[in-house]
């Protein structure tokens, strides 16, 4: 993933901290939150200081016999003392790349537990 020097996080999001891209023929939905329960971005009123911002980056390919399987990855952007979080233009990237992980991990796993069963018509592995 290229990063956007001129965007805060390294990609332009919307509003709402939503983005979408392209990587490795996949279509990843982005989204970067801070994990506040308000609405309003300032210090808590117990601790005094900002919460973390948190990126996810997930996706989902669908196949036969409605097979599907997801990639998502998750980077945690902490504050520093009790300053507001500063973007980090490399978290979505890093999110990015731990979902493609993720997803090829996932197929592999799935792979390895297809090749446990036999079809019902093989005959080779039977007694």
């Amino acid at each position: 993933m290229d990063i956007d020097t001129t965007q805060p996080w390294g990609l332009a999001i919307d509003f709402a901290g939503r983005a979408t891209l392209t990587e490795a023929g996949h279509t990843i939905h982005v989204n970067v939150t801070d994990t506040s329960l308000s609405d309003i971005i300032g210090p808590d009123s117990i601790t005094g200081t900002y919460s973390a911002v948190n990126i996810t980056a997930q996706f989902t390919e669908t196949g036969a016999n409605n097979t599907v399987l997801r990639g998502i990855g998750r980077v945690t952007v902490p504050p520093v003392g009790t300053d507001p979080v500063v973007p980090d233009q490399t978290a979505i990237q890093r999110a990015v790349a731990t979902a493609l992980t993720n997803f090829a991990d996932n197929t592999a796993a799935y792979a390895a537990l297809c090749t446990k069963w036999t079809t019902p018509d093989d005959t080779s592995s039977a007694p």
